[in-house]
């Protein structure tokens, strides 16, 4: 069930019935011990004691779910690994049932892991589209609890092609991942505490495209929960555009011309944001990406567009008209559309250190529409003290690409982690990172 920001901050800092359940598998030398964890608020925690927390252990042991991160990585890919400690999944209340892992069919499913070994520090994330609470283990998770830190992972309250049904009005159901990523992270530090004896020194926020969205929602809104944050090409909504809505159907219409040798199509593409060079990349965005994202999104933000339908009409001609999300126009839309806009908008107004990577070939949030846009937000709230940007060339939106254009497609995984580091520098040792620019 989605909230209003406005009831974000004493829901938070409420008190909560906790969830309370003894240590279970423990393991010779992990330090386990029987030690009893409480997760506050949650409806339900189970703990247990693993050998390594890293995706080498638990995917064989069950502890993760590999579909979640498929695609997002390139080939190849090596992980840190041997990072014995301390799993707990669970769920917070919530009335939605779209997350069926673990076979609870309930959202705002959370896991958090506590690495034997503590640096002092917390990571917390969401993750991508639409996806569960594990679908940062690869990409974020192995490599900083490897680094000692403790790592908290939300699905941001629901999952799925269906996100829309969530909430009761245009905007609930973006507007909860908001509200679940900070209520992990109290609920995490607090959690944290009881395993060390101490609240984390430290506490990052990090994520990719809409979780790198949620990493500047919190530093905009609940800035006094987190150092700093990090994010990789972030999504972006505001009220008078870009945002999904305003730059995806020119897509839709344009490349079907395009791909059949239409003059001017290619034009179009070019016009709407998507990178010269970018153009081997069209066809599988366009055929897995562009369409879904839009209607469902669209639904979620507008869904009187289409009438009684849910999610419109999968991939519409051109010229179909009202209710076809490829015809879509934010602009001539109504102002209730822009308010339910408005309401899950960014504003630039962060109130921590980031660091942001974008890449040049990103065609699902262009970077001259988004993570170029999003930098000019911030710069002219007068936060660009706090902000460093690197647009990362050859980049595209997910690592998962290199696979089918491996001459193409730079994967960005090893310039993420770079700008983590440049992070806990800059706010652990006063380290000023580089000047904004290209990589």
């Amino acid at each position: 069930m989605a909230m209003r920001a406005v009831v974000l901050v004493p829901m938070l800092f409420a008190s909560l019935l906790p969830a309370s359940l003894p240590v279970s598998g423990a393991v010779a030398g992990a330090g386990c011990g029987e030690q009893r964890l409480r997760v506050p608020g949650a409806e339900r925690a189970v703990v247990a004691c693993l050998p390594d927390l890293t995706t080498a252990g638990t995917v064989p042991a069950g502890h993760t779910d590999p579909a979640d991160w498929a695609g997002l990585e390139a080939p190849g890919t090596v992980n840190p690994s041997g990072v014995p400690g301390i799993q707990i999944d669970g769920y917070f209340p919530d009335t939605s049932t779209t997350n069926t892992n673990h076979g609870w069919n309930h959202d705002s499913q959370f896991v958090i892991r506590l690495p034997l070994h503590w640096n002092g520090g917390l990571v917390v994330s969401g993750p991508p589209g639409v996806r569960e609470q594990y679908a940062n283990d690869r990409i974020i998770g192995d490599h900083v609890l490897a680094k000692g830190y403790a790592f908290a992972a939300t699905d941001k309250g629901n999952t799925g092609p269906a996100i829309y049904q969530d909430g009761r009005k245009p905007g609930d159901a973006i507007q909860e991942w908001h509200m679940r990523m900070a209520q992990l992270t109290v609920a995490a530090k607090h959690v944290a505490k009881q395993r060390y004896g101490r609240m984390p020194r430290y506490t990052y926020a990090a994520g990719l495209s809409a979780g790198g969205y949620l990493v500047h929602g919190q530093l905009e809104r609940f800035p006094g929960l987190y150092t700093g944050g990090v994010d990789w090409n972030a999504l972006l909504f505001t009220p008078d555009g870009p945002s999904l809505l305003t730059t995806l159907p020119p897509a839709l219409r344009a490349y079907p011309r395009y791909a059949a040798g239409q003059p001017g199509a290619h034009e179009e593409m070019l016009k709407a944001g998507y990178p010269a060079g970018s153009e081997p990349l069209w066809g599988v965005h366009y055929k897995s990406q562009w369409d879904f994202f839009q209607r469902v999104v669209r639904e979620e933000l507008d869904p009187t567009y289409d009438g009684a339908a849910q999610a419109g009409t999968p991939f519409c001609p051109e010229g179909t008209g009202e209710g076809c999300d490829t015809d879509y126009d934010y602009g001539s839309r109504p102002r209730e559309v822009r308010e339910a806009v408005r309401r899950v908008s960014l504003t630039g107004r962060i109130g921590r250190p980031l660091i942001s990577v974008s890449g040049t070939l990103d065609v699902l949030t262009p970077i001259a529409r988004y993570g170029d846009v999003y930098t000019k937000m911030v710069r002219d709230a007068g936060r660009q003290p706090l902000h460093r940007y690197y647009r990362v060339t050859g980049g595209t939106h997910t690592d998962g690409f290199n696979a089918a254009f491996p001459t193409l497609v730079r994967p960005m995984l090893l310039d993420f982690l770079t700008a983590f580091d440049r992070l806990a520098a800059w706010t652990q040792q006063g380290v000023q990172p580089p000047p904004s620019g290209n990589v």
